[in-house]
């Protein structure tokens, strides 16, 4: 057999003979993990399919590979080393082929960067054994359940002494295979996460990722969970709202249908604010799926509030790991959500510091461009900006117990800080003066309330006294009388690498976005038509998005997730069906559904929505900025008393000039660092701020 070395000779091709070709079914041959690949070689015509010969770097594998039921060759090839490995192909009659497989432990990272530390392994909460490793590695765990023909719950199911067969439901898949409604559950560890994986199951059937159960369709379903925290832990605290574990899999709607569900505990927002890492935990699982389960048709995306957000970035970052999404409660992303969360922070103790010039709320709701000044006291009451930016607080649950490792600015300077940031370190790297991780939050020349002061619904003393003393706050979250200053580094990687979704990309899947109305606490319906404004910014059209919107507090009509999952499975079928070689973006539009159109639902039933359900606005864009609400710093111009429709006294002019001494923010211009992403596909191992991957490795010809 061929040795490790490829040389020219190898490679060099060969006129006039037809080539084997090798492809990884699984992922990318640059990010296999855990030491296994599903690999398929395609032979060429005539060739001598009893010849064939497979090798990984000199160790013969060839009874991986099998021509199985479909006429495919194909199989799983187990025993990678974790680095490069060579995959070659022969068969007589063709000239063989080489494919580089690099294999990525199945503790990570593989291109999320730098993993944080320290990671707190919780196996024993979820039923796994002791971690084997730091990585919290741990044997892989199977339950099984049934649905009960009687309260319609599902129970456990024990194979070896099964409950009577009348008591357990029946399930019709879409693909109309009836089969008793019996679900098998792993449970395992990946890239130090907890993840599962649910499924219809016949215990006495085998399964193989070529010869799957015919209750599976090969369709997906990934479940993704809210909150945000930088969190240190491997799943979250013990209560049930914040257990930090994966979602819940025993999803009767997809399950019956015939869909593997799955997630993973870094696809909760509230256990992972780094979308890197939950984007290689949803390609892992993927990936995993595929070589235990068989092939993919295609993935739906599911989830509220962070949920959201990790969707968004995903979809947008790491194309092709979700081919739709249902972004339920949604924010586009993190950092622009940051604005908003920092901002109520700031506006919400100044107005309780100001009480007695703010006596009117509907005037500190005017500043904010809320519905309400409950908006902003629930960022404040739930104290987001403290959990994502305090360097004390974020990295586990229990915030009145501090461990010894984390950071105190005076006993333990060099501890880990808890801050977003600092979270997502291996994205923005480190500020050389401090080693603190670089931070894109900013409010220098933001004009709060501006659109308030414009439209008479408050004075010129009201808007001076609050500009003038809103202030910001430091690198440890200590409130400052001074406005904050973002990294200037740390912006443009904002941008490049996607941490601003800018809505390029996204116009690639089918988006519903699925609501209650929310306006007078945190999930503004806003954001629904912020993300749109982007899609239509960067693609010219944001016909893939559609809203579904309820009058029910936070989450939609309970109508709506059922008939929005039926609708985009129609949807990306027909889109599936389409053979042709038009762009996908195209097709998208080509195969939307008929009654995909932005709908009011009360009660379960869909209406038009008229004015009945209206959004409002944020901080940023009541300042004066854009409703792509995608600016992390305005760029600066100079205060002019002709752009302000009242007239302020000589006094309050100085007092606003003092307030903004390099100029406010001039929001017709792109913000600082502002561009078009780098990617998709960026990978951060070894590198601050990404680098493109590239195209997928292909396989070469050999002699």
């Amino acid at each position: 057999m061929v040795g490790a070395t490829i040389g020219a000779a190898e490679t060099q091709a060969i006129p006039g003979r037809p080539e084997i070709v090798i492809e990884v079914l699984s992922g990318r041959a640059d990010l296999v993990t855990g030491g296994d690949a599903l690999v398929e070689i395609k032979l060429p015509p005539g060739a001598d399919t009893e010849t064939l010969k497979i090798d990984v770097d000199g160790r013969d594998v060839s009874s991986a590979i099998a021509r199985r039921a479909d006429g495919r060759f194909y199989g799983r090839i187990d025993g990678l080393r974790n680095g490069h490995n060579h995959l070659r192909a022969y068969v007589q009659g063709a000239r063989g082929a080489v494919l580089k497989l690099s294999n990525h432990p199945l503790g990570g990272p593989v291109f999320a960067g730098t993993q944080v530390e320290p990671w707190l392994c919780q196996n024993a909460e979820y039923g796994l054994e002791s971690p084997s490793d730091v990585d919290c590695n741990a044997p892989v765990i199977i339950a099984f359940f049934y649905k009960s023909s009687v309260t319609g719950l599902f129970l456990p199911y024990d194979p070896a002494s099964p409950p009577p067969a009348l008591a357990i439901a029946t399930a019709t898949t879409d693909q109309g295979h009836q089969t008793p409604y019996i679900v098998r559950r792993e449970r395992g560890t990946m890239t130090r996460g907890i993840y599962d994986i649910a499924v219809l199951y016949h215990p006495r059937q085998e399964w193989q990722p070529w010869a799957s159960q015919r209750a599976w369709n090969h369709k997906a379903l990934f479940k993704f969970e809210g909150n945000s925290r930088p969190g240190h832990q491997q799943g979250g605290g013990p209560s049930a709202i914040n257990r930090g574990g994966p979602a819940n899999v025993l999803d009767d709607q997809a399950l019956s249908r015939g869909f593997v569900v799955a997630s993973s505990s870094l696809m909760r927002n509230g256990t992972n604010a780094n979308n890197k890492v939950a984007a290689e935990a949803v390609m892992m699982l993927r990936e995993h799926v595929i070589e235990r389960y068989g092939e993919i048709r295609y993935t739906i995306g599911s989830g509220c509030s962070g949920g959201a957000v990790q969707q968004h970035m995903i979809a947008a970052n790491y194309p092709g790991l979700l081919n739709g999404i249902q972004p339920m409660c949604s924010f586009p992303d993190m950092w622009s959500t940051m604005t908003e969360v920092a901002d109520c922070d700031l506006i919400a103790r100044y107005f309780d510091q100001n009480p007695t010039l703010w006596l009117d709320v509907t005037q500190r709701a005017a500043v904010t461009g809320h519905v309400a000044a409950s908006t902003c006291k629930a960022w404040q009451a739930v104290r987001f900006a403290r959990t994502l930016f305090d360097p004390a607080v974020g990295c586990t649950y229990d915030e009145t117990v501090r461990p010894d490792w984390v950071y105190d600015s005076t006993s333990n300077p060099l501890g880990t800080r808890c801050t977003l940031q600092d979270y997502q370190k291996a994205v923005f790297g480190a500020d050389p003066a401090t080693g603190f991780a670089r931070r894109p939050w900013d409010n220098v020349g933001v004009q709060y309330g501006l659109a308030a002061l414009r439209e008479g619904r408050i004075s010129a003393e009201q808007f001076v006294d609050l500009n003038e003393k809103v202030g910001g706050f430091d690198i440890d979250f200590v409130p400052a009388q001074q406005r904050t200053q973002a990294d200037l580094t740390a912006l443009t990687i904002a941008y490049r690498a996607g941490e601003v979704v800018s809505g390029q990309g996204l116009n690639s899947i089918p988006i519903m976005d699925l609501r209650g109305t929310d306006n007078a606490t945190l999930h503004e319906d806003v954001f629904t038509y912020v993300m749109r404004a982007r899609l239509q910014a960067a693609n010219g059209s944001a016909g893939n998005q559609v809203a579904w919107t309820s009058p029910n507090p936070v989450l939609p009509d309970p109508a709506i997730p059922p008939a929005s999952f039926d609708l985009m499975d129609r949807w990306l079928s027909a889109i599936e069906a389409d053979t042709s070689g038009d762009p996908l973006e195209q097709k998208v539009l080509r195969h939307k559904p008929l009654d995909a159109v932005d709908s009011c639902w009360s009660a379960g039933q869909a209406g038009k929505c008229g004015t009945s359900l209206p959004y409002y606005s944020t901080t940023r864009i009541a300042a004066g900025g854009p409703l792509t609400n995608d600016i992390l710093k305005c760029r600066l111009k100079a205060l002019q008393p002709s752009d302000y429709p009242v007239a302020f006294t000589a006094t309050q002019w100085s007092r606003l000039q003092r307030a903004f001494p390099s100029g406010a923010c001039d929001w017709t211009k792109p913000g600082v660092g502002q561009q078009p992403p780098a990617g998709p596909w960026l990978t951060f191992a070894g590198t601050v701020g990404g680098r493109p991957l590239g195209p997928p490795p292909k396989s070469h010809p050999i002699r």
